[in-house]
């Protein structure tokens, strides 16, 4: 039988947009909620195998319907904008399964919850609370240690834009091959903005880190000479090369 998904947020169109993403890739989902207290109601009244839960709402908040939740019944995957460690930490302590930070791919969603429908919902706590603390905030940390060492500023755009255009990658590296038709504008609808402004301000991003002169520190960082002062990757090759250092990284 397929695991019976409920999903609840209080943005209603990202709610329709993330039912016909998962439904179109197999997923049985059985209802939705927009608040807290509908979403206890229908966690009790329709037994979900998985809920995936939004942080900030009105009524009641995610946290309070994690600590309402019998958690030896339902698997809990919180999708939410919040990225600071300790609202990480809260949930993984109220019995969250997996923590995933806005915006995510949908590859990389449905990715998760496939991880939670092969385990039971009491199967390894703290190990599963553990995976909570550390899967999102790693790859976000060590995306922001590098660029940091080749320099690139966080208040750009293009440092949010590049972040994402990278994370997409490692979730599916064939999207580097559709960087103008695939990878810009999935980008540019998760922040509300152009493929052509995401693709300059992405330029400007490694503009501005060849700039500062850290080309030693971004070779260093690959392990092979890669470039020199006059010469500067292109978009592409600067996310590929970023992406699979960290595939290789996670081998």
């Amino acid at each position: 039988m397929k695991n019976r998904i409920l999903l609840v947020d209080d943005n209603e169109d990202f709610l329709a947009e993330i039912e016909t993403s998962l439904a179109s890739r197999g997923f049985n989902i059985i209802g939705k909620a927009t608040d807290g207290e509908t979403a206890v109601q229908l966690i009790n009244s329709l037994s979900p195998d998985i809920v995936v839960l939004d942080l900030v709402m009105p009524k009641m908040d995610g946290f309070s319907v994690l600590e309402k939740i019998d958690r030896q019944k339902v698997r809990t995957l919180v999708l939410s904008a919040l990225s600071q460690d300790t609202f990480i930490a809260k949930a993984a302590m109220l019995g969250a399964d997996y923590y995933m930070v806005k915006p995510c791919s949908p590859d990389s969603l449905a990715a998760r919850l496939k991880d939670l429908a092969s385990v039971s919902p009491a199967e390894k706590p703290q190990a599963r609370a553990q995976s909570v603390r550390t899967a999102n905030k790693s790859l976000d940390e060590k995306i922001t240690n590098i660029f940091i060492t080749v320099g690139i500023p966080a208040h750009i755009k293009g440092y949010q834009f590049l972040r994402e255009a990278i994370k997409m990658a490692i979730d599916n590296p064939d999207i580097i091959n559709s960087i103008t038709k695939r990878l810009y504008p999935e980008v540019a609808e998760r922040f509300d903005t152009s493929p052509s402004k995401v693709e300059r301000a992405i330029r400007h991003a490694i503009e501005v880190a060849w700039n500062r002169g850290k080309i030693e520190n971004i070779n260093s960082l690959f392990g092979v000479r890669v470039y020199n002062h006059n010469e500067k990757p292109t978009n592409g090759e600067f996310i590929a090369l970023v992406a699979d250092k960290m595939l290789l990284e996670a081998l």
